[in-house]
């Protein structure tokens, strides 16, 4: 009896997060890119659009360690 309500609590918590997963999975929608990043040009190939985020993920890297690091306070 009690490895039965084991095995319906167990189906009963898959399904909730079946449910769950399917309504999360449902609601995703395309994503547009960060703000910083500039789309391809429309008749861009696969390359040249593989550069350009290269490029653009390069650019952002650089930038990133360019910025003051916060030195901490002293107590």
């Amino acid at each position: 009896m009690r490895g039965l309500f084991g095995i319906v609590g167990l189906l009963l918590t898959l399904a909730i997060v079946g449910v769950l997963a399917k309504k999360q999975l449902g609601s995703v929608t395309t994503v547009a890119p960060p703000a910083g990043f500039a789309s391809a040009p429309a008749g861009a190939s696969v390359q040249q659009q593989s550069q350009l985020m290269q490029q653009q993920v390069k650019q952002s890297v650089e930038n990133t360690m360019q910025q003051a690091r916060p030195m901490p306070e002293d107590k």
